[in-house]
């Protein structure tokens, strides 16, 4: 008999930082390829902030739709902790 694995369900603030974290390393590479490419450290940053502020609403919206999304989702008693229900 499988153990029962309890199901977690990522709450918005969760989201939120994830999105945020992701977010600072991708819009620092990006400032740092934009002030590379311009030669301008204040044309760098403005890139870089301008990506995050976009980026972070859109991931942010992305994963919350995905929450909306059946496909790909067991039910609680059919996961077993090793993929035995997916």
């Amino acid at each position: 008999m499988s153990e029962r694995v309890p199901v977690r369900v990522e709450s918005h603030r969760r989201s939120i930082v994830k999105a945020v974290t992701y977010r600072v390393v991708g819009s620092s590479v990006t400032g740092l390829v934009a002030w590379a490419v311009t030669g301008s450290l204040r044309a760098g940053l403005s890139i870089g902030l301008a990506d995050s502020a976009i980026k972070v609403f859109s991931f942010y919206l992305h994963e919350r739709a995905w929450h909306r999304v059946k496909w790909g989702l067991v039910e609680e008693d059919l996961a077993d902790g090793r993929g035995g229900g997916i």
